[in-house]
């Protein structure tokens, strides 16, 4: 099935009871038997709940995976899939990550033994060179958040082949429409489901998505185990979002394409972060790997007295942290998203005080460039 399809029946059947199209919250938290030791396979809502196995199967085929595993928020499905590592153990991280992620690593995994290296992971010199003996784990986000840099899946399928290295991806920024890193060979694909994925703002989650068998039991168990699963009714409601992924992300594509190119020609902006600009240091990569480019933009505009008055000067933009939204929503990282982030690591992957980070929603593309030329009017 094409993508569009898969969105909408992938693990998806008529209740078997009434027949309903839709698939029913099951907002139970235990099962009965009819004897005991005999179950319908169900027993505890922790550990597995209908709603959820549906939401599991459809992610996991949008992700072309075999295993797909539902989080209560996107940091839980990265804590599960980083205590699949033991002490001793040395990780490989993206330099630009989000920096919840920056904070989980280093003030929380970090006191359990488990080493970390932050490099730049869109030169894979730089990640090979990081490779130690004790390496077991390389995590990246591509494109990064917020400066937007691309990893080059397929070199990294070859140095992690290499050394036997488990891979992982965060894919939020793309969702699955737009980038399909276990098709490069990851092992490994984590979503905020917050975001795209879901798209309406209403929802926390996470998922994580594998065609490893291996792997798939570990989550699984870590899964359980720690028991940071989402309700039936947020599972729901990010089944309903699926069915209309493919259509939201082309708009929001469409829109930043228009909205960076009316932005990099503008004298007021320093800089644009965007992959889909034939200017971005990693364009060719993008277009290798990527169907498209998101909705997605940072702009620099030099300092931080510049970045406040830009994010107050807009109307249709609101200000506030997460993205993915149907809404268009602006985001100061050093102050927000990323303020866990010491500033010497910032300012190594140039994100600076007057870095602003948009994320561009399906509203008609030119309110949003209106909004976004009185904003900067402001300055």
């Amino acid at each position: 099935m094409k993508f569009s399809t898969k969105q909408i029946h992938a693990g998806q059947h008529p209740e078997a009871t009434t027949g309903a199209v839709i698939t029913p919250i099951f907002q139970t938290s235990t099962y009965s038997n009819a004897k005991l030791g005999d179950s319908k396979g169900f027993d505890y809502g922790r550990t597995i709940n209908p709603t959820r196995i549906t939401l599991e199967k459809n992610l996991a085929a949008l992700e072309n995976g075999s295993h797909g595993f539902c989080f209560s928020s996107g940091m839980a499905a990265i804590q599960a899939i980083i205590s699949m590592f033991n002490p001793g153990d040395h990780v490989i991280c993206t330099n630009n990550v989000y920096g919840g992620t920056y904070r989980l690593f280093e003030q929380v995994i970090k006191n359990y033994g488990i080493e970390f290296s932050y490099v730049d992971t869109s030169d894979s010199k730089l990640i090979r060179e990081a490779v130690k003996d004790n390496t077991k784990f390389i995590y990246v986000e591509t494109p990064t958040n917020p400066m937007l840099n691309i990893t080059d899946l397929a070199e990294l399928k070859k140095i992690a082949s290499e050394k036997g290295i488990i891979t992982c991806v965060d894919n939020t920024f793309m969702s699955p429409y737009f980038q399909n890193p276990l098709d490069f060979g990851m092992d490994i694909v984590v979503h905020s489901s917050t975001k795209y994925i879901n798209g309406h703002s209403d929802v926390i989650g996470g998922c994580v998505i594998t065609s490893n068998d291996e792997i798939a039991e570990k989550i699984k168990f870590l899964q359980n185990s720690i028991g940071a699963v989402p309700s039936p009714f947020d599972c729901w409601l990010v089944l309903r979002s699926t069915k209309t992924l493919a259509q939201r992300m082309r708009a929001h594509n469409e829109n930043a394409v228009a909205l960076s190119d009316m932005l990099s020609n503008d004298s007021r902006v320093g800089k644009v972060f965007y992959p889909g600009l034939k200017s971005h240091p990693q364009y060719e990569t993008a277009v290798s790997q990527m169907r498209g480019f998101g909705g997605i933009i940072s702009i620099e505009l030099g300092s931080y007295d510049a970045a406040v008055k830009f994010c107050n000067g807009l109307r249709i933009f609101q200000i506030a942290e997460s993205l993915g939204g149907v809404e268009s929503l602006v985001c100061h990282p050093v102050s927000m998203t990323h303020a866990s982030v010491p500033k010497q690591l910032r300012e190594e992957f140039g994100l600076t005080d007057g870095l602003v980070r948009l994320s561009v929603g399906i509203e008609d593309c030119e309110d949003l460039m209106d909004d976004i030329k009185n904003a900067l009017s402001a300055i």
